[in-house]
């Protein structure tokens, strides 16, 4: 079972297709969230798997990015659309408003931050701009009357699981930064790590504890502002499916050259 496309669904977002394969990939970093489920779009073939478990049973420090990343990379997928839920930093940035960020600021502290750690050649790669320029704009060029997209913007992500005090909001808001979530690190840099085109999706779903009133934002109210918005996110990467590029892009020669401590995940024949 391949895919060359693979989704990272969110909180609220546990499925993408009604007739599809479930598929148990192994990793050397343990079990994914949960099982794959592969489907066909457009005639793309997509892996879908949801962040948290399909109980919502993984909170975002205890997500197993790097074993999500390389059971993708198992199956052959080499781009990745990675939606997620986020708080706005920025006024204008409002509930519902679907941000398509260029730039990403990691203030976790997690482990697995790296698929390469194991003893053996020193791994580097670049991460100046951590987001697909295909990726963006085949997402970018989906944006419709009733789903605009804010093109660019710098996703700062957060340890979680707590949310930001407001003193932490509020400088989070004072750097430029447009919004903030708990999800999109390490996964960025692990898809980079693996050669994969990754773009992410944020839609926010309330104003960060520096922008909004005297009520700080609670689970209940991200999950209830997202599970509005998903039917509208899933049109949109249904439609982005059919338009993302094939053939090679940058992202997949970062490792060209570089002595790896062990080989790349490929798929099964």
């Amino acid at each position: 079972m391949q895919a060359d496309i693979g989704i990272i669904g969110g909180s609220g977002f546990y499925s993408f297709f009604e007739d599809a394969t479930r598929v148990e990939v192994d990793t050397p970093f343990g079990a994914p969230s949960g099982p794959l489920t592969v489907g066909e779009v457009a005639g793309r073939r997509v892996a879908f798997l949801p962040r948290h478990g399909e109980q919502h049973q993984y909170a975002p420090h205890k997500v197993n990015y790097r074993a999500n990343l390389w059971a993708l990379k198992a199956l052959g997928v080499s781009q990745v659309l990675g939606p997620c839920a986020v708080g706005s930093l920025q006024p204008e940035l409002t509930p519902g408003t679907f941000v398509v960020p260029d730039q990403v600021v990691d203030r976790t502290y997690r482990p697995g931050h790296t698929v390469w750690e194991a003893e053996g050649p020193v791994v580097h790669v670049p991460f100046a701009d951590p987001y697909c320029a295909r990726g963006r704009a085949a997402v970018l060029g989906q944006a419709s009357d009733d789903t605009p997209l804010v093109d660019g913007g710098t996703l700062v992500v957060i340890n979680g699981p707590r949310f930001s005090s407001r003193a932490e909001s509020r400088w989070h808001s004072a750097a430029g930064w447009s919004v903030v979530g708990m999800t999109g690190m390490p996964e960025a840099s692990c898809a980079r790590e693996l050669a994969m085109c990754f773009t992410s999706v944020a839609c926010v779903t309330d104003m960060d504890a520096g922008l909004e009133g005297e009520e700080g934002v609670t689970h209940a109210d991200v999950l209830e502002v997202f599970a509005g918005n998903v039917e509208r996110l899933k049109a949109l990467l249904w439609r982005t499916i059919e338009h993302l590029p094939t053939g090679e892009c940058s992202c997949h020669r970062v490792l060209d050259g570089l002595p790896l401590p062990f080989p790349l995940p490929t798929p099964a024949n």
